[in-house]
């Protein structure tokens, strides 16, 4: 592995995507697992799964970054922003799915994904000289941690079983368990991919402890991605089991703004705490730079979704904002998730990976699909009561499908959702000829459709995995 290791290393520097942020985070201990007696005591256990965690948080993967990571990919690639004419043009090849294989979209998720799987993977190898009495939690953590990069892989780069007839056959991505030195492995079929998922995720909410503390995942945060990949297999039941281990509370609608202002951690499953910062992250720029008076936005919320948060949803408060940029007169309807803290310094926030609303919201999609109408509404108002002081009810049929996933839609604006739920949906992305501005007009994004059927719902394989690899094979259409 470490000729692999080598190679990536090289590929970093080549394609120069990654900041400073990523060369700090190279120097953590046990980067390269060279000796052996790094993994001795129990505190050596424990340093090297923070090591591991360290990885999430590189400026490609959870940690923002204007090549496009998991903070803004998945609203970039659809429906929930716009793209806005001040900003710098970052990640414009994506948000207009003009890429193909050598722009690599997504190469830097691709490559530190692989590194902290394989950070994991030596702590796994190394965990049976392990006998202090945390062993089961640490290799639970590392197991979940491994299932969560190869997840966040699979989904953009493979299809999504629901998403179509032949998603199970087709090629999904190299599920490594082992760090094998010389590994050139091929890809292996989505189906295979989501057991193996699931085999980490059963075998690791079984073993991890309550709780670790903040900046580390619990039971909780495991059977809340349990539900949402058993949800994208369409495992209904297994969805609606995993979510109901979940006992994390929702955040009620009072503490919904202070939530995304680090104000406190209602209904927060697994967070990373930014203070003090770490390795220098200021995730919020991601959507925006500047203040509330001369704000520069990468991307704005798009008219047609503001528009869908009622006045009395809480959440248009803590998801939006309006901002101004005085010197050309302009209003612009921009992102407040990841901005910043009042008073605080643009871009320094806490980065929120789970939520326990997601649970609540999957449990909801599994009992309309087995075609339990009453509990899935009542576990849709589970989230909606908290949420509107006078919230909607009632719905039967379609129309209680549609809430649901209007519901979702709402919840997870700009969280990291949205593109894959449309994907495993099969539908296509249609965004408004609205503009940039806070009243829709403007300049829209420049492609406004992109239909089901397109293979861009399928990210290239970076070239240059390709070219070190041989026995990699690039996803059709590319």
């Amino acid at each position: 592995m470490k000729k692999i290791i080598n190679k990536i290393t090289v590929l970093a520097l080549i394609v120069s995507v990654f900041t400073s942020c990523d060369s700090e985070l190279d120097q953590v201990p046990f980067d390269e697992f060279g000796t052996e007696n790094a993994y001795v005591t129990a505190a050596d256990f424990e340093n090297a799964v923070r090591g591991v965690y360290a990885t999430l948080t590189s400026p490609s993967f959870y940690g923002g970054s204007d090549a496009g990571g998991m903070l803004d990919a998945p609203d970039v690639l659809s429906d929930n922003v716009t793209f806005a004419q001040r900003g710098r043009g970052t990640r414009r090849t994506l948000h207009n799915w003009q890429y193909g294989a050598s722009d690599e979209p997504m190469g830097g998720l691709y490559e530190r994904a692989y590194q902290l799987i394989y950070r994991a993977n030596v702590l796994l190898s190394k965990s049976e000289n392990f006998e202090g009495e945390n062993k089961a939690n640490v290799v639970a953590e590392a197991k979940a941690l491994r299932a969560l990069a190869h997840f966040d892989m699979i989904t953009f780069f493979g299809k999504i079983p629901t998403q179509s007839g032949d998603a199970n056959g087709s090629l999904g991505i190299a599920y490594m368990t082992e760090p094998e030195p010389l590994e050139e492995p091929k890809r292996e079929t989505v189906g295979f991919v989501y057991d193996q998922l699931v085999i980490d995720l059963t075998d690791a909410a079984a073993n991890i402890n309550e709780s670790n503390g903040p900046g580390r995942l619990s039971k909780d945060a495991i059977n809340i991605l349990l539900s949402r990949v058993y949800l994208y297999m369409g495992k209904w039941q297994n969805a609606i089991d995993a979510a109901n281990r979940v006992t994390t509370a929702i955040a009620p609608r009072t503490d919904v703004v202070g939530v995304w202002e680090d104000e406190n951690q209602s209904g927060l499953a697994f967070y990373i705490p930014v203070n003090p910062p770490v390795l220098g992250n200021t995730v919020g720029v991601t959507w925006s730079q500047g203040g509330n008076n001369n704000l520069i936005p990468e991307y704005v919320v798009s008219y047609e979704l503001y528009n869908l948060f009622a006045e009395d949803d809480i959440r248009k408060e803590a998801y939006t904002f309006q901002a101004t940029n005085d010197n050309d007169n302009l209003a612009f309807n921009a992102i407040k998730k990841l901005y910043k803290r009042p008073g605080g310094a643009p871009g320094l926030v806490d980065i929120k990976i789970f939520r326990a609303a997601e649970a609540a919201l999957n449990k909801a999609e599994a009992l309309y699909n087995l075609g339990q109408e009453g509990p899935a509404r009542t576990a849709l108002d589970a989230v909606r009561t908290k949420r509107y002081t006078t919230p909607p009810s009632g719905e039967t049929g379609t129309a209680l499908r549609d809430a649901i996933r209007l519901e979702r839609r709402l919840e997870f604006a700009f969280e990291y959702q949205r593109f894959f739920d449309l994907k495993r949906w099969g539908l296509p992305v249609d965004r408004e000829s609205f503009g940039d501005l806070a009243d829709g007009s403007g300049t829209p994004s420049d492609q406004l459709s992109l239909p089901a059927s397109s293979n861009k719902f399928q990210l290239p394989i970076p070239q240059t995995a390709m070219d070190l690899n041989p026995n990699l094979v690039q996803n059709p259409g590319y």
